[in-house]
């Protein structure tokens, strides 16, 4: 069926229902806007690096800090120690009130445990009670792709929008729910792996252990896949790649690739058009499945823009299922850059130090003392 529920009554389905929902988004987005004004400390966690700042309510990163991630043979407490050390090195700087982690990995629905991270040791990890014990601050442990949603949504491109999906575009595919105010974090936490959709039957090996995955045809791997396999045939199109790496196959990467589009590099241009079709195609289906109105397209092959948004945009509108007899959702490039996933997470442990200062004060009050300056 194209189409279901298309009532006009008091329902969810007709006006009432929609004006319901407006409003109830309206109401949750303005608890996140009169919450307690406290500076609380995100951290990103990535294959690569940790990145780490203290956010305002406002969105506004204050100071920032940046480390090497640990080497993922070594064991899960030595990215826990990087983490507890950056915290306190902001900590001796600022007034901080909780601690938000993004990581690149499944996150349970109760966002205390990580699941399985692809980049670091992680299976099962106990983080959110480890980080707890060793800091004295409430900490929440959230994907890294929910993070940056949600701070889009709060600070960025998706503003405004109720219905948004987030698509983050860098080795491999992430993304991201947020409705009616609300993260959508599925039943075990998982929602959001958007780049596992099958989409060519028997196509690319994907490292999940499936083919034909989106992320095998639309991310930074598959820009680079692409562009060293004409390399090494050598193709004459590829001769200014190959110019560029004096001849090094192994050094073309996705940035490069990227910066030689920018240049005017025919088959770089052709490179970023094919990632940006498939990018096209698999946003049609998240179209079909969740009818959003944004889609929110983020990660480090964003940076091509237009390069990549073009050929995105003609796709989706090709391929979109009822085209021509329904809406279509906005597709725009995210806001806040590398910095998403910090202050997205950031502003979620916010709501946390909200309530742990409410618990804190009730307490206080409960005994009749007063509390300390820095708890309420």
């Amino acid at each position: 069926m194209i189409g279901s529920g298309s009532g006009t009554g008091s329902g969810l389905g007709g006006r009432g229902g929609r004006t319901a929902h407006r409003s109830a988004s309206r109401r949750r987005r303005s608890v996140h806007l009169s919450s307690l004004r406290l500076p609380t400390i995100g951290i990103d966690i990535g294959g690569t690096k940790v990145a780490a700042g203290v956010v305002d309510a406002d969105g506004q990163v204050l100071e920032r800090l940046r480390t090497e991630t640990p080497d993922k043979s070594k064991s899960p407490r030595v990215v826990e120690d990087t983490i507890v050390e950056l915290v306190l090195d902001l900590a001796d700087r600022h007034v901080v009130h909780a601690v938000g982690i993004g990581a690149a990995g499944w996150v349970d629905a109760d966002r205390s445990k990580v699941l399985f991270a692809p980049h670091l040791n992680w299976r099962g990890e106990p983080l959110q009670q480890a980080l707890s014990e060793r800091l004295r601050f409430p900490v929440i442990v959230e994907n890294d792709a929910n993070a940056a949603a949600w701070a889009e949504w709060r600070f960025g491109a998706g503003r405004g929008e109720d219905h948004l999906v987030m698509i983050t575009l860098g080795t491999g595919i992430g993304g991201a729910i947020v409705k009616e105010g609300l993260l959508e974090r599925g039943r075990w936490g998982m929602a959001g792996e958007f780049g596992h959709m099958q989409v060519v039957p028997g196509g690319h090996r994907c490292p999940c252990g499936n083919r034909g995955c989106w992320e095998q045809y639309s991310s930074g791997n598959a820009l680079v896949r692409e562009a060293r396999e004409l390399a090494a045939a050598e193709s004459p199109v590829a001769e200014p790649l190959l110019e560029r790496v004096a001849g090094d196959v192994s050094a073309i990467t996705g940035p490069l690739v990227t910066e030689a589009a920018q240049d005017g590099d025919a088959v770089a241009v052709e490179l970023l058009h094919d990632v940006g079709r498939w990018l096209g195609v698999g946003i049609a289906n998240l179209a079909a499945a969740l009818d959003p109105g944004r889609f929110v397209i983020g990660g480090g092959v964003s940076a091509a823009g237009d390069l990549l948004l073009g050929p995105a945009q003609d796709a989706f509108r090709r391929t979109l299922t009822g085209r021509g007899f329904r809406p279509e959702a906005q597709i725009v490039l995210a806001e806040l850059g590398n910095e998403a996933g910090l202050v997205g997470a950031a502003d979620l442990a916010r709501q946390v130090a909200r309530r742990f200062r409410t618990v804190k004060r009730r307490r206080v009050e409960r005994w009749g003392g007063a509390p300390d300056r820095g708890e309420g």
